[in-house]
């Protein structure tokens, strides 16, 4: 029922986009509602004796359309932006469960076609007792990039050492964006970062800044400005925000992934999923892909509570 309302909400918006942008014709060109949307549907591990998966939960959505400029999918009341229309997400209720799924593509002016689809998914999946103690304990744990070592950020080649190519010598990104951020791990599935915990004594501020790659960091709607070095946009302005995570091990490889477009460290868009590298009591080495799968890069967190 939450999905249902979240998509009439979704389709009110829309067409009300849609109306407003009727008097800008000459912008934009001519306005055409994307046709021909299909979903291609691919729960991993499935085959004729798992048709619902392999009990990882994780579903890959792929979706194509005539006349498209972007997609949106809808999965559990969260909305995830697909440039390119592929999606993966991470089903983590124990059992066999239908989920919807909303797809709407996006055209020009607006303009936009939707569809909902159900998916049956089995999820099996319970992280093991020292991950969880791990990353959040009993109630939360607070991390943040291990800049006094070496090999705190780095990329790679995709599917490789992530540290390969490049590995940040200790203080590497001093005055970036990036040494001051902080990440809270929930019990409940809550993840929390804090864009600049130097600015909170006394009082709350949720004003800070991160770094993240050129062009991708433009996926942050709520995020500007920012300073270009390279590739890098540098103290690019974003507020602290709240989100989900989920952990989960497909193909028995642990991974966190978070909602939306959270992120960890640097960011890269992509799928939003974090590979747990290595792990102890109190540090972690994770490594995700870029969304123009170009690199995997990799990052040192350390506890710090």
């Amino acid at each position: 029922m939450k999905n249902l309302k979240y998509t009439i909400y979704s389709l009110i918006f829309i067409s009300a986009l849609a109306t407003s942008c009727q008097d800008e014709d000459q912008e934009f060109g001519d306005i055409l509602a994307p046709t021909n949307l299909q979903v291609v549907v691919d729960k991993e591990g499935a085959d004729s004796a798992n048709p619902n998966g392999d009990g990882s939960g994780r579903v890959n959505f792929t979706a194509t359309a005539d006349n498209v400029t972007s997609f949106h999918f809808i999965i559990q009341d969260i909305t995830k932006l697909a440039q390119g229309g592929q999606v993966t997400h991470d089903f983590t209720t124990l059992g066999e469960n239908t989920y919807q799924v909303t797809i709407i593509a996006f055209g020009t002016g607006g303009s936009a076609s939707t569809t909902s689809i159900d998916v049956d998914v089995l999820s099996l999946y319970e992280p093991p007792a020292e991950l969880v103690q791990m990353l959040y304990g009993s109630g939360s744990r607070v991390w943040r990039v291990k800049d006094e070592a070496p090999n705190h950020f780095g990329l790679g080649p995709v599917g490789g050492d992530p540290f390969s190519y490049y590995g940040a010598n200790p203080g590497d990104k001093s005055g970036v964006g990036m040494y001051d951020d902080r990440y809270i791990f929930n019990q409940d599935g809550s993840f929390t970062h804090i864009t600049n915990a130097f600015n909170d004594d006394p009082t709350i501020d949720t004003n800070g800044t991160i770094v993240g790659r050129e062009v991708l960091i433009n996926e942050l709607v709520d995020g500007s400005g920012g300073f270009p070095n390279g590739a890098d946009i540098e103290n690019y302005d974003l507020s602290d925000y709240e989100g989900q995570h989920t952990v989960t091990a497909p193909s028995g490889v642990e991974t966190i992934t978070l909602t939306g477009t959270g992120f960890i460290a640097y960011y890269v868009g992509g799928n939003h999923t974090y590979v747990i590298l290595s792990r102890s009591e109190n540090e972690m080495v994770l490594k995700t892909t870029d969304g123009n799968n170009e690199f995997d890069w990799g990052f040192t967190l350390i506890a710090d509570d």
